[in-house]
């Protein structure tokens, strides 16, 4: 199906900041009392859904605004050094030359976005929802739309967690994992049914084959 809009999350999507994360979060987690992350334990928790690792880490729901807050804080300190996925650049680009409309839809703040995207990425993307709560996504995306006016059917939305996927579905959206991120391949596979990118360059390849159209 050709989309018309094509919304991304951000961090573990476009944003390689999975090192920054792990490099981040112990620290956090001895501020807020709860329990660190073993480099051990990695490949176990990349299969667990945001609830479950929730659960296994002793984070309640009532302190995930002020963890997620500091999170960002942090990463303000940093954004300049973390990288964008190789190829992000390209792809956006891909999707302006096709006539397909993109957007950032994630829970970091928009100045993270906007200083590790770059200006000349930023000026490809249409939309901004950014801020989203760890489940809010839902309700980002649908003020997009009304603001948009975009059919549901005609969006696809593309992340790398099971919460993303969970979000997308509570929409309507279409949904395509990523192999690259935070989730493992093999377990987020079995949440999306679009499809699972295993490149950037596969995401260019499906969504903008053919002709270059017009911008609208």
């Amino acid at each position: 199906m050709q989309y018309k809009l094509v919304l991304f999350d951000f961090d573990g999507t476009l944003a390689d900041s999975f090192s920054w994360f792990l490099q981040t979060v112990n620290h956090v987690a001895e501020k807020h009392r709860f329990k660190t992350i073993a480099l051990h334990e990695l490949d176990t928790l990349r299969g667990y859904s945001s609830r479950q690792l929730m659960a296994h880490l002793g984070l309640p729901l009532w302190k995930v605004p002020a963890v997620t807050t500091e999170m960002r804080q942090l990463m303000r300190e940093n954004a300049a050094r973390i990288p964008l996925f190789d190829g992000v650049g390209r792809l956006l680009h891909s999707l302006v030359q096709h006539g397909i409309d993109s957007g950032v839809v994630t829970s970091n703040s928009y100045e993270n976005v906007r200083t590790i995207l770059g200006e000349h990425n930023v000026a490809l993307v249409r939309h901004f929802e950014c801020g989203a709560s760890l489940f809010g996504k839902k309700a980002k995306f649908n003020k997009l739309l009304k603001t948009t006016g975009v059919a549901r059917n005609e969006v696809l939305y593309i992340g790398d967690e099971i919460r993303d996927a969970e979000a997308a579905k509570a929409a309507g959206l279409d949904f395509a994992g990523v192999a690259w991120g935070y989730t493992k391949a093999e377990v987020l596979a079995q949440h999306s049914p679009t499809t699972l990118f295993r490149s950037i360059d596969d995401i260019i390849a499906s969504l903008c084959p053919g002709p270059v159209a017009h911008r609208r």
